[in-house]
């Protein structure tokens, strides 16, 4: 008989065989990741009714009882802010989920935004994951790179492999600067991480009235013009209507939503009803909030009796030295941050509100971590936009003050107007008892936040206080730990990295157990150092983050072998106050010697890669393209992908069809903090220049004629940060001219875009803000942009 006459049946069989071969040899037991796919149960014949159809039986990889997840994540706000937590912001939702659940207060966080959620998402530390540094200031070291390997799979691509529906919302900042444009690559965006859907900003900030928003692949804007719109209260709209079809198409499969808002990140945007909550409880000053804290920390059992409240550094500025005429700019800065966090932690109410009204609440497992850091210095000695400290940029308290003047005054202060942030001080007060802020990974006041953790009828309230040491990487391990999902060798066809994380569920029923976690890397910014068994030994680093332009000057003679360490023994010392080092040299340099091991390990060198653009601006990740030609929907295009215009010499050349009276946007970058923008208002054309609010430099032509028209606008800007000479030409007549004193050397915003036609999200230009986004009215044909070896 030959093959072919033989009857199709065997044939299909072969065909089986092979592929259940091939299947065999994938591994059941999740040390391979995706699973084998399960072979059909059904047999076929020749003829259809000789066959017989039946689906496989679904496999069961979770427990029954598989906990729904949320993660809510915080940003830039430090231990000694909550109420729940002995501070002055109250609290609400913190407060009832710490009465129901577990409160951890030796809970750490990388002291920056990117690597903390790097080392959430994977489980693994920041440097090993290429996250050493925020997205932006990625620099080209193994562990700098801002780009999360798929060698270390995120919880949301395990997790959507054993069943669960995965969603994220808010605050990303996990893809690289330069890849988040409309045209990707988009496989390091939230949906490439095992994200079934994302709503939310790529960026590391965003303003909460006019947000740079994406959903899943797309750029999205959010309502012009609607005075009851706030970012943090449409992500909870948005979750819950995610959370509606969830419920709808298929609620037996368990979710994880990573619920992640800007607040209370700069720019500190609230309705200035909330922020009037907290009217003159914040004249005293911070150096007395820290005071009235640490009393109530002590009172409230939050800090081992004992503890002691650590000194203000020398470098930073005292209350008793704040100028009477500045009193009411440093307090109200105050007020809106107190007010911003109240109002989103009323969003995270919200949102578990919504869960018990969907039937979904009995059986989530809840993390809500009070931020990703320690509460931010960036602001220095207070600011109305706060990209100033980016960029290294020298000011004054009277140069702003002035400026706010201009705009609206201390009114318009967490308004669309303003990029405010608080005084330092505000910072350091907010991360009582510790020393330091955000940025700093040598202090508590940068790595220590509160967090608590609900699960009803699975974690029960106790009044006891968690005291383990663990860290932002123990998240993952702990819900593979609960759902007994072992660590996968491979995924996606990538040898997966060992954890650096442990579990702490064991803190779950047991306030006294044994701690598991024997050590733990912290590096930031050169500010660093090791955890070891109930000791910690760190060292400040070169960069002072409240005082980034006075610091950024002598990194580049920095030398981190001459670094002086500090020793604490946090079994007696709480608060890092008492400094061993003299007294256990010893001990110091066995510690010492461990973290040199760690951070080889954990692609830590150079150690103080972060500060590499402190001093290199130039070796900003940028586009590598010098030439562009853009058309008039050009659109939402993210600044550290676009032409450096503003920033570097460049030639504008608009082609472009101009009405009689014409009005609109010929192009823009950035936003109401600081930005550059080229606009027509009655025929006449307008170069603007906004040094972040403190400076603006404006030129206008005489009203063009209608008709096509050709405009060059030539840029010339010796150094980064350097004086701008701009001449602008009209069908090769100069008709404008003028000098911007000084420029931005990195970015005038975190997420703004540069647009043709149109100023989208935040303008530039009040001169157009009632009118936003100032459509072009006439017809732009090209707008080419040329710099670097393009110009020559």
């Amino acid at each position: 008989m030959s093959r072919s006459s033989l009857p199709l049946v065997v044939v299909f069989s072969a065909l089986a065989f092979s592929a259940d071969a091939q299947n065999a040899a994938l591994p059941e037991d999740g040390s391979v990741l995706p699973f084998p796919p399960q072979p059909m149960s059904g047999i076929a014949q020749q003829r259809l009714q000789d066959s017989t159809m039946q689906w496989p039986e679904p496999l069961q990889r979770l427990p029954e009882d598989a906990p729904n997840i949320l993660i809510v994540l915080l940003d830039d706000v430090g231990f000694g802010i909550p109420e729940t937590f002995g501070g002055a912001v109250k609290t609400p939702t913190l407060d009832a989920l710490a009465a129901e659940g577990i409160a951890f207060t030796q809970f750490h966080t990388t002291s920056i935004c990117s690597p903390t959620r790097a080392a959430l998402l994977t489980g693994r530390n920041h440097t090993r994951v290429g996250s050493g540094t925020i997205a932006e200031r990625a620099v080209a070291f193994d562990g700098y790179t801002g780009v999360i390997p798929k060698e270390a799979a995120t919880l949301a691509e395990i997790l959507k492999e054993y069943g669960y529906h995965t969603s994220a919302f808010g605050k990303w900042h996990n893809t690289p600067a330069i890849e988040t444009t409309a045209i990707g690559p988009k496989d390091r965006w939230p949906t490439g991480y095992g994200f079934d859907y994302f709503y939310g900003f790529l960026g590391g900030e965003t303003s909460q009235w006019e947000p740079r928003l994406t959903r899943n692949l797309d750029a999205v804007e959010p309502p012009v013009d609607d005075p009851n719109y706030h970012l943090t209260e449409d992500l909870v709209d948005d979750a819950l209507k995610w959370l509606d079809d969830y419920r709808a198409f298929d609620p037996n499969q368990p979710f994880f939503m990573y619920w992640a808002p800007g607040g209370v990140h700069g720019p500190h945007h609230i309705f200035p009803e909330w922020a009037d909550k907290y009217d003159g409880q914040f004249d005293e000053g911070w150096d007395a909030y820290r005071e009235a804290t640490h009393r109530r920390q002590l009172d409230l059992g939050i800090i081992p009796e004992g503890t002691e409240l650590t000194p203000r550094d020398a470098s930073l500025q005292g209350w008793d030295e704040i100028p009477e005429d500045q009193l009411d700019f440093q307090t109200r800065l105050m007020e809106i941050f107190a007010g911003f966090v109240e109002h989103t932690d009323a969003q995270v109410g919200r949102l578990i509100d919504g869960l018990d009204d969907r039937g979904l609440r009995d059986n989530t497992l809840i993390f809500y971590i009070f931020g990703d850091n320690g509460s931010s210095a960036e602001g220095q000695r207070g600011s109305i936009s706060e990209l100033l400290a980016q960029n290294n940029i020298p000011n004054t308290i009277e140069q702003q003050l002035e400026a706010l003047e201009t705009i609206g005054g201390v009114k318009v202060l967490g308004s669309p107007r303003t990029d405010n942030m608080y005084h330092a001080g505000w910072a350091w007060a907010g991360s009582t008892p510790f020393k330091g802020t955000k940025l700093l990974g040598a202090y508590f006041g940068g790595t220590r936040n509160p967090m608590v953790v609900t699960w009803p009828g699975r974690i029960e309230h106790d009044g006891e206080m968690r005291t383990q040491f663990h860290h932002v990487v123990d998240i993952a391990p702990t819900i593979y730990d609960i759902l007994d999902i072992p660590h996968p060798e491979i995924v996606n066809g990538y040898q997966q990295m060992p954890m650096d994380g442990v579990s702490l569920a064991y803190t779950f029923e047991d306030a006294s157990a044994e701690p598991q976690k024997p050590e733990q890397f912290f590096d930031n910014n050169g500010s660093r150092g090791i955890y070891l068994d109930g000791w910690f030994a760190g060292t400040f680093g070169p960069f002072t983050p409240w005082d980034s332009a006075g610091s950024a000057a002598g990194i580049a003679d920095w030398d981190s072998d001459e670094d002086v360490w500090e020793l604490y023994n946090l079994t007696e010392d709480f608060s890092q106050a008492n400094d061993l080092a003299a007294e256990m040299p010893e001990k110091l340099e066995e510690m010492k010697a461990r973290f040199l091991e760690l951070a080889q390990d954990n692609k830590d060198f150079p150690i103080g890669a972060g500060n590499w653009l402190r001093i290199h601006p130039a070796d900003r990740i940028a586009s590598a393209y010098d030439r562009w030609t853009f058309g008039p929907e050009t659109k939402r295009m993210p600044e550290f992908a676009a032409p450096g215009i503003g920033r570097q010499s460049t030639r504008v050349t608009v082609d472009a069809e101009f009405a009689e009276g014409a009005n609109g946007v010929l192009y823009a970058v950035g936003g109401a903090g600081g930005g550059l923008t080229v606009y027509v208002e009655d025929g006449a054309l307008t170069y603007e220049y906004n040094m972040l609010i403190i400076e603006t430099t404006k030129v206008t032509t005489d009203p063009i004629p209608a008709g096509r028209h050709k405009i060059v606008i030539d840029t010339t800007i010796d150094n980064p940060g350097g004086a701008a000479n701009v001449v602008i030409s009209l069908n090769g007549i100069q008709v404008a001219s003028t000098q911007v004193p000084r420029t931005v050397p990195a970015a005038f915003t975190a997420t703004e875009s540069f647009d043709v036609g149109r100023d989208l999200g935040s303008p530039v230009s009040l001169s157009y803000e009632e009118d936003r986004p100032f459509g072009f009215e006439g017809t732009i044909h090209t707008v080419q942009i040329a710099q670097g070896a393009a110009l020559e």
